[in-house]
């Protein structure tokens, strides 16, 4: 399928071999009674190490090129599928649940029905924590969560630029695979609270969950608290979409969006991740 480029390809890699040659000269005995013959020895010894020493120089002087990504950030770099079919074979609940068609516990793998597009950018290993504090950020709408971005020199991930670092080039329906796994996120959470008394915080610290992780290796991407995004090609007052659902029992995928809610829309279940250009 044809790929179309959007934004800059990666930089070729350069790789530097170095080869070093040891070349061993005969005992002592033989100097003075054979002098040309090991003379040309000691000669042809020292023009292999005078020509080895600069190549063993260059090799240790090679350092692996830094990452273009503040330390806290994850390079996402590839080729992006923007339209996908994904097919439940199985689902966990029956049809009289009210969870039924929401959490499916096996994907076949994704169909890509669009032509690819390359995507390079940075995004935030974990979600947004505030500093001093222990859990993830929540009761954010996307304008505060606009702000939180700025403040650290980043902005709000595209919807697509989100959804790739959460599915990788696979188009994995949940960050670590087909098939879900209730104890690999902060997912289905069951205890969420009575009618009246409020959503129970049931947020978990970044530390854990940690097979909770994208095939680029960014972490929480499916529960925990779900996450503000930027629509690719919308304009206000649309330009709001919550990625990766939080604790409860939802779809909890790469490619489910909440778009109910507007953009002034603080819930006490709604955190941050910023991303950045490379």
């Amino acid at each position: 399928m044809q790929r179309t480029t959007k934004k800059a390809h990666r930089p070729a890699a350069a790789v530097c071999v170095a080869a070093m040659m040891v070349v061993a000269c005969g005992g002592k005995e033989r100097i003075a009674a054979d002098p040309p013959t090991i003379l040309a020895s000691q000669d042809a010894s020292a023009k292999a190490a005078d020509a080895a020493t600069p190549a063993a120089a260059d090799a240790s002087s090679v350092l692996p090129a830094p990452s273009p990504c503040p330390a806290e950030m994850v390079l996402v770099e590839g080729e992006y599928c923007p339209v996908v079919r994904q097919t439940c074979k199985r689902w966990m609940d029956p049809e009289s649940s009210p969870y039924h068609e929401y959490r499916c516990a096996e994907y076949a793998p994704s169909v890509c029905l669009a032509a690819r597009v390359h995507e390079r950018f940075c995004i935030d290993r974990e979600e947004y924590v505030k500093p001093g504090d222990a859990l993830p950020l929540a009761g954010q709408s996307w304008t505060s969560a606009v702000a939180v971005c700025a403040g650290d020199g980043k902005r709000l991930c595209l919807e697509s630029e989100w959804q790739f670092a959460c599915e990788g080039e696979a188009m994995l329906p949940y960050p670590y695979g087909l098939s879900r796994d209730s104890t690999a996120c902060n997912i289905d959470q069951m205890n969420l609270g009575k009618p009246g008394a409020g959503l129970r915080d049931l947020r978990a610290s970044i530390k854990e969950y940690p097979r909770c992780l994208s095939p680029f290796g960014v972490h929480d991407m499916s529960g925990n608290v779900e996450e503000w995004a930027t629509r690719d090609h919308a304009t206000a007052p649309n330009r709001s979409t919550m990625k990766g659902a939080w604790w409860l029992p939802g779809k909890n995928t790469c490619r489910a969006a909440t778009l109910g809610h507007g953009e002034i829309y603080e819930g006490p279940q709604v955190g941050v991740r910023c991303c950045k250009d490379t």
